[in-house]
Formats: C-alpha cells, structure tokens, sequence
C-alpha cells in the first residue's frame, strides 16, 4: 500500500472568473506534469451543477515532495494568482489507510 501524502482542495470562484481560474490551473498543470516527480497525482475537477466550485486531488509519495511542490515557481504564481479569483478555499490533508495502487 503506497502510504504518501494527500489533500483535497475545493475552491469556490467568484462568478465570472471560471474560464480564467481554468486557463491559470492548466498553466500550472504544465510545470507540475514537466518538474514534479513526487508527485504521483494531482487532478483537477469541475462539479456538476455547481459551476463556480473547483475540486483538487492531489498525491505526492511523502510530504517532503508536497513540500517541495510549493515551492516551485509555477506553484507560488498559482498561489499568488488564485486570490483574484477565488472566494473560498477549502483544504482537507489525508493520510492513506488502505486501497489499491496501480
């Protein structure tokens, strides 16, 4: 059972600010796809019927590599960008108990 560190991040968005979270997420999606090895995972969602909502799932192999995420440079644009559009952010840390690895 892979034991890394893991977290869900719902973003609530201000109205009208959608298409723009959306292009800045898939900017930073490109640096962590390109310079994040420890990084095992980390998609993002839309909700149905609740277009302003945004949901992160994110998986890293130890929470060194969490660490280190944040401090990438496309990680702090991300976080210094998102004020702008977001109203409300919810984050839940998850500790793996059991499941299935591919």
């Amino acid at each position: 059972m892979h034991t890394g560190f893991g977290l869900v991040v719902r973003f609530t968005l201000r109205e009208g600010s959608e298409d723009a979270f959306d292009a800045l997420t898939a900017k930073t999606l490109e640096g962590i796809r390109a310079a994040e090895p420890g990084t095992t995972l980390y998609v993002t969602h839309r909700v149905p019927d609740e277009p302003r909502v945004r949901v992160f799932y994110e998986l890293y192999e130890e929470q060194a590599a969490f660490a280190v995420h944040e401090q990438q440079p496309h990680v702090q644009h991300f976080l210094s960008e998102r004020e702008r559009y977001v109203d409300r952010t919810e984050v839940t840390f998850l500790a793996a108990v059991d499941g299935k690895v591919q």
